[in-house]
């Protein structure tokens, strides 16, 4: 049985209700309470963190940590509180998952905010020729690389918890330690950085999906000719990114914007893939405007 962890801004949620589904995916909600916690005057938030992440269920064989799995997990949630529908805000791996629970069950998805992640694939050669991502990415990189992850011990303290002084990282502190390596990577200001690392140092790592991607055995999150089945359904969809972000192209939002009629792309200057670090005000303000647009049922006409 899988027991999912969420933070609530009210008990039941029932005012035009917003789902934030985080990234990682061996993290947890708490990186994005910040700027969004702002929207509970007008939405009634919802923050779950997935299965073995966070304080949800950990300790599920290998093969339970699926995206599909994941996904029936949130629309299990969402009965569970009585939500028949909801706008859905999903964040990295998270606008992986939200993209699959919108076609799961597009009754239940309002409108769809896919945050510093992707509908198209990234291409091999998608961040060629731009040594400074080379530059930025070579801490983390070489975290990935040095170290060697191994299953959580059941007795082990608090896994939120600092790495013992001296200790390769392996499991959650193997996440954390590639966390906190990414930074300069993720968030582009450089003002902005304490802060980050200062959010990062409250995350709940895990490692547990950690385990199958290293093993081969994870299966990939993006749908399959997702830019056409989500035009289908026409749920309308904000399409919101750092222009430098290094882990999804800008340019793919712009290309996603153009294939689904109901989508729009908004780019943000001077911001990585933690966006709503960088340019906080910025971020939540497209959030709340999208979030006053017409939905589907509205019977609109698409825009893009």
């Amino acid at each position: 049985m899988v027991t999912l962890f969420a933070a609530l801004t009210v008990e039941t949620p029932a005012r035009d209700p917003l789902l934030v589904i985080h990234g990682g995916p061996d993290w947890d909600h708490s990186y994005l309470l910040d700027p969004l916690i702002q929207l509970a005057d007008r939405h009634d938030l919802i923050f779950p963190d997935l299965r073995g992440c966070g304080r949800s269920t950990r300790g599920l064989p290998d093969d339970q940590y699926t995206p599909a799995a994941a996904t029936g997990d949130l629309v299990a949630l969402l009965v569970a509180l009585g939500v028949a529908t909801t706008d859905v805000l999903g964040f990295s791996y998270g606008g992986l998952i939200a993209q699959r629970l919108a076609l799961a069950a597009p009754a239940r998805v309002r409108r769809l905010v896919i945050a510093s992640s992707s509908v198209l694939p990234v291409p091999p050669n998608a961040f060629a020729g731009w040594p400074e991502r080379d530059r930025r990415t070579a801490a983390a990189a070489a975290v990935w690389a040095n170290a060697t992850p191994t299953a959580p011990d059941p007795a082990a303290p608090d896994p939120a918890a600092p790495d013992p002084a001296g200790a390769d990282p392996t499991g959650p502190e193997l996440t954390r330690a590639a966390a906190f390596a990414g930074a300069e990577a993720d968030v582009w200001r450089a003002e902005a950085l304490d802060g980050y690392r200062d959010r990062l140092a409250r995350v709940r790592f895990s490692a547990e999906w950690l385990r199958p991607w290293r093993a081969g055995k994870l299966p990939g999150a993006r749908p399959d000719d997702a830019a056409a089945r989500l035009a289908a359904i026409g749920v309308p969809i904000l399409l919101l990114h750092g222009r430098q972000d290094m882990t999804f192209p800008a340019a793919l939002a712009e290309r996603a914007a153009e294939l689904i009629p109901r989508a729009r792309a908004v780019l943000l200057d001077e911001a990585g893939h933690m966006a709503h670090v960088d340019r906080p005000r910025a971020w939540l303000e497209a959030v709340s405007a999208f979030l006053e647009r017409p939905s589907r049922d509205d019977h609109v006409q698409p825009s893009s």
